[in-house]
């Protein structure tokens, strides 16, 4: 009487530590499980989307999700307790792949670890760090503790190719696949040359220490952008774990804004949308899909301020513009401004003329609609099915690069 083999499940340990790596993990969590008839177990550290997959979380990871060297220190030895009790975790767990997901300074120093202690692990790192545009000797280091790196913006491979870095495959973008959702239906986008009210979207960024530093300057632009424009409509998307505290500081602001959460509110909000004022980040190329022109401000931590002043004798970057539709494009049709040049009146002369029909507005409309065909990826795969066929293909062993040891 033969026996029928039974198939363990896949091992899958994943690891974000912020909004943006939550958002990417969930579709990978589904494609996974349809990919592999679900015979499949996760496990790690997880966002809200992840929890809502089903997956038990470590700890919060509010506990991580900081931003720049100072709110990094103040925090430090919460960050480096759970980095340590994650690596701890991975060990014992003994996955068949262990996946980080963005957030470099919390999940590559988990990466490395686990290298070192168990280099039986095969690892992906899904969502590659700027080495384009910060640190490049970054790429050579990856290539020792990641197998397969999968890239989320279509000029990565080739970067990491020349810089030496791990295998690295473009898995596409979810944005473009969520382009038909962004986008305007008829009449949902009011006519400015028909006389439309404007309505403006507030993006001062998903992490606490972004809204630190930008929440404040970006309610005086809008006031002074407000004046010029008295029919404006005030439209601020938050992520809701920092809803409350938005709501709270926004109240004190000269003119009202609504405040929305969720992702269909969100949604609602780029659609409608003749405008933004956003903090740089990945929300810029989502008002870019969306057709929604912006002007994108960025203020740094303290210590990287000091680190930007001796550019001049020490350059960090190889780009010139951190707005990522600039870069993929090739052309910088967005208007940025960094520290002490993102004050209230530059921000509101920059934003002012995208809510009338003029050649301001026109010119970054037209840059915007050549972004799908940078972006789209070959073969209709989607990108969570591109990045989970990559993930078994590691996990089952046939995927791995040869990476040299720690």
């Amino acid at each position: 009487m033969s026996e029928t083999a039974v198939v363990r499940p896949l091992k899958i340990y994943l690891v974000v530590g912020e909004e943006s790596g939550d958002q990417l993990a969930a579709p990978l969590m589904r494609a996974l499980r349809a990919r592999l008839d679900g015979n499949v177990v996760f496990r790690g550290v997880a966002g809200d989307r992840m929890i809502a997959e089903g997956m038990e979380t470590l700890f919060p990871i509010d506990d991580i999700a900081v931003m720049g060297l100072s709110a990094v220190l103040g925090r430090l030895p919460t960050i480096v307790r759970r980095v340590y009790q994650t690596v701890d975790d991975v060990i014992a767990t003994d996955p068949d792949v262990l996946v980080i997901i963005d957030s470099p300074d919390f999940t590559h120093n988990v990466a490395k670890r686990v290298r070192k202690r168990a280099p039986h692990i095969r690892i992906v790192d899904y969502v590659s760090p700027s080495v384009w545009a910060w640190r490049p000797g970054r790429a050579r280091k990856m290539a020792v503790y990641v197998d397969r790196l999968l890239a989320i913006l279509p000029f990565e491979p080739a970067v990491h190719e020349r810089l030496g870095g791990p295998r690295t495959d473009y898995v596409g973008h979810s944005i473009i696949e969520n382009a038909a959702r962004m986008r305007p239906r008829e009449g949902e986008r009011a006519d400015l040359a028909s006389g439309g009210a404007p309505v403006l979207l507030v993006l001062p960024g998903s992490r606490g220490s972004e809204l630190s530093r930008l929440l404040k300057d970006f309610g005086s632009a809008v006031a002074i952008i407000a004046r010029a424009h008295p029919d404006l409509e005030i439209v601020l998307p938050a992520v809701t774990r920092h809803k409350a505290r938005i709501e709270a500081e926004v109240a004190s602001w000269e003119v009202p804004v609504t405040v929305v959460s969720g992702e269909e509110d969100k949604l609602s909000a780029f659609r409608r949308a003749h405008a933004a004022l956003a903090a740089s980040g990945t929300v810029t190329l989502e008002l870019a899909i969306a057709g929604v022109p912006m002007a994108v401000a960025y203020k740094l931590d303290w210590f990287y301020r000091r680190i930007k002043d001796l550019n001049r004798f020490l350059p960090i970057a190889s780009v010139t513009s951190m707005v990522l539709p600039n870069i993929i494009l090739g052309e910088n049709v967005v208007p940025e401004y960094l520290d002490d040049g993102a004050n209230p009146q530059a921000l509101a002369e920059a934003v002012s003329p995208l809510l009338e029909d003029g050649p301001q507005r026109a010119r970054q409309l037209d840059a915007f609609a050549r972004l799908d065909e940078h972006m789209r990826l070959d073969g209709g795969e989607s990108q969570a099915g591109a990045a989970a066929r990559i993930v078994a293909e590691v996990a089952q062993g046939s995927g791995r690069s040869d990476a040299p040891s720690a």
